[in-house]
């Protein structure tokens, strides 16, 4: 009977030992299931697991479950957290370096954005978190933000008074008070109910957050801008970071490099396909001819802090690379 039980003891010691020493991660973002983010993240979890032999194993929290973006990347600092996938939008408050990325018309078009992002300048950019207590692990995409409204809009005095919803984002903010609208800096989470009751007439965000958010049952137009280039980020805290072995932090780092282009591909996908869900689903698609507010914003970055002009002037010239 004890040789018995003594023998089972060993076997249980054995089916638990993998458990006890799995490290599990933490990842919370803010976007649904169906967005690229979401499915990234997926990804990242299989590729790690696969990498790993399950020594570590990613759990992913959607749709805020974790709080708003900004809490989220508080969470990484406290070690709250351990990674998070997150929009520019609270993240001036962390490292005001990254104002740049978030200038209208500043990029031609995804491949200048990619060379930019996977260059020295966007691993720079993402070093500034480091001394925040936090870990830039990659550059993941949002989309091209485009406006919505309840009419169509395609000049810039057509946005005046306009009670426009924004990011909590200062460059966004004064970009379409430039424009000579009235933006909102408002929690995603608020947004759909303030488009609905009217406490807000529009808001921008890319197509595939439109999509995914129904947004066509509180705006009648979709106005294809692509005023900004919305990339989301892809961090780590500091504190799980520096708790990793060498070899488990390479491995969570080759993984995102795949994950990202992953993700670059389905962001494409789906914003094709949604594009096309959106106007099956009654919304108004207006194409517009940018170069009014292009005109409008033409100074703007020359007013706006921690832009570096050298900066601004290596993106650009790597425009046509």
């Amino acid at each position: 009977m004890l040789k018995s039980l003594f023998a089972a003891a060993i076997v249980s010691a054995a089916l638990i030992q993998p458990a006890l020493s799995q490290t599990v991660l933490k990842a919370g973002h803010g976007t649904q299931t169906g967005h690229p983010t979401h499915l990234a993240l997926v990804r990242f979890a299989e590729l790690v697991d696969e990498k790993t032999g399950g020594e570590i194993k990613v759990e992913i929290y959607p749709d805020r479950q974790l709080g708003e973006e900004r809490e989220m990347v508080e969470g990484l600092q406290f070690g709250s957290l351990d990674m998070t996938v997150v929009s520019t939008g609270p993240l001036l408050a962390f490292a005001p370096e990254l104002a740049v990325v978030d200038l209208p018309f500043l990029f031609e078009n995804s491949e200048h954005v990619y060379r930019v992002l996977d260059g020295e300048i966007g691993q720079d950019l993402l070093s500034s978190f480091e001394s925040r207590g936090i870990h830039g692990l990659a550059w993941w995409e949002n989309g091209w933000r485009h406006l919505t409204a309840k009419k169509s809009v395609s000049q810039p005095d057509e946005l005046n008074g306009m009670k426009l919803r924004t990011m909590q984002n200062p460059v966004h903010i004064a970009a379409f008070t430039e424009l000579g609208a009235a933006p909102i800096p408002m929690v995603w989470g608020e947004v759909f109910t303030s488009l609905g009751q009217g406490v807000i007439d529009a808001q921008e965000n890319p197509i595939t957050i439109i999509y995914t958010n129904s947004l066509w049952e509180v705006q009648s137009h979709l106005m294809l801008t692509g005023h900004v280039y919305g990339p989301h980020v892809a961090l780590f805290s500091k504190m799980s970071w520096d708790g990793l072995s060498p070899e488990q932090q390479a491995v969570l780092s080759e993984a995102a490099v795949e994950a990202t282009t992953y993700q670059r591909e389905r962001s494409a996908e789906l914003e094709s396909e949604n594009l096309a869900k959106l106007e099956e689903n009654g919304m108004t698609i207006v194409e517009v001819d940018t170069s009014p507010f292009r005109d409008a914003l033409r100074d703007f970055a020359a007013g706006q802090q921690n832009i570096s002009a050298e900066m601004l002037n290596n993106i650009a010239a790597q425009a046509t690379e």
